[in-house]
């Protein structure tokens, strides 16, 4: 006969189950992580959660903070998180996403990372509740008789199931031996810390169910592995990313970030509304409702997401702050307030090169092109439709690209 459960702690474990699964692409499983979550109240001990970072680079932007707020949202449920830095793996580099292997990082770069990291994290967690941990510390000392023990857990014809190695394999691209040690390390991370869940992005999910089946093999309970979408950049088609200059970074300026949020299609912003902020569902809805029905304007509902965003790595005052810089300089044409300030040694530039190379505004020519053409470049709110224009550098100048970017130029 099945036991009765008590009200209060299965109304918490609903509580808990639609925080955790809130915006989550996969989860294996849902029963398994709901039947963690109840034992977990009715024991009083909480779950240990398991989220591994890489530092292969130094900056975070919001789309690495998806997983982070995930595990934030554990945190503030009471259960113990553990914040692993791949300080092992790192020197390897994980290539999932990737066509090619990624370079071997030095230890004196995977340690300057490690502290930008660290920084930046204690926007997004409580660093008084959180546990950091290092893999270098179990890692380093498996003898050779143990890693065959590892390799032993696996076939070649499981590792190829990878849907970037098949693709490099059918594409007759190198796969090294070593690479296929990185979805078992990251696995053996979990048995070391007896993981009860582990978080990650969806593209990670091959190497969080390999931890699932080395604790098993360990004859641990296995984790539940709850995975997040990638975020989708600025730009609407590729992932976010800072070396597709499609991001926004956690440590911009206010003024930097809202004006990037507002730079994004309508239709991509409900998808940072459920990802990047902790607007309830609920009102997305409504807000959703009330756009498609015409009686809320797109913009509004926008500028409603920069200042959440802005909030979330600022303060609440900074958000309204910003719309209201935003609103003052694009919306009113008042220039009468602090802008964006870029350094330029030169006293003339090309336009196309003014746009690209100096302030960043665009990737590539080809875009800035189009903008100019299009006579969205301004100098003092003046177009410049040449896109072979010689810009004369003067301290003071405002130049803007577009509806979104804007800067004052100081010499």
């Amino acid at each position: 006969m099945e036991k009765e459960r008590n009200p209060q702690i299965e109304a918490e474990v609903v509580r808990q189950m639609e925080a955790f699964t809130r915006g989550v692409e996969d989860l294996v499983s849902e029963k398994e992580l709901e039947a963690k979550v109840r034992k977990s109240l009715e024991t009083g001990k909480p779950l240990t959660i398991k989220l591994g970072i890489d530092p292969t680079g130094s900056d975070l932007h919001i789309g690495h903070a998806v997983p982070l707020r995930k595990l934030k949202q554990f945190q503030d449920m009471g259960h113990n998180v553990k914040l692993l830095i791949g300080t092992f793996t790192a020197r390897i580099g994980d290539p999932t996403g990737k066509t090619e292997a990624r370079k071997m990082l030095s230890a004196d770069d995977i340690q300057k990372n490690i502290t930008t990291y660290l920084d930046q994290v204690k926007s997004i967690l409580d660093p008084e509740r959180m546990e950091v941990v290092y893999n270098h510390e179990w890692l380093e000392p498996l003898g050779l008789e143990d890693v065959l023990k590892l390799l032993s857990q696996v076939t070649v014809q499981q590792m190829i199931q990878r849907k970037d190695f098949s693709e490099r394999i059918k594409n007759d691209k190198p796969v090294s031996l070593i690479e296929f040690m990185y979805p078992l390390l990251q696995g053996y991370d979990s048995v070391a810390m007896e993981a009860d869940v582990e978080l990650g992005a969806v593209d990670q999910k091959f190497n969080l169910l390999k931890g699932r089946d080395l604790q098993k093999n360990a004859g641990q309970k296995q984790q539940a592995c709850l995975m997040m979408p990638i975020l989708v950049g600025l730009d609407g088609v590729e992932k976010m990313s800072k070396s597709l200059n499609n991001f926004i970074g956690i440590t911009e300026a206010p003024n930097e970030m809202f004006g990037k949020v507002m730079s994004i299609s309508d239709d991509l912003m409900w998808n940072y509304y459920e990802m990047a902020t902790d607007v309830s569902m609920s009102e997305v809805a409504e807000l959703k409702a009330g756009v498609e029905g015409g009686t809320v304007h797109p913009m509004d509902v926008k500028k409603r997401l920069g200042s959440e965003i802005v909030a979330i790595y600022h303060n609440t005052e900074e958000g309204i702050k910003a719309r209201d810089w935003f609103e003052n300089v694009f919306s009113k044409g008042n220039m009468d307030v602090d802008l964006p300030e870029a350094k330029i040694e030169a006293d003339e530039l090309g336009a196309i090169d003014l746009l690209v190379k100096e302030l960043g505004f665009f990737k590539g020519t080809s875009d800035a092109r189009r903008l100019i053409q299009q006579g969205g470049f301004k100098i003092n709110d003046v177009a410049e439709k040449d896109v072979k224009a010689i810009i004369k550098i003067e301290d003071g100048m405002i130049v803007r690209a577009g509806k979104k970017k804007i800067v004052k130029i100081v010499k």
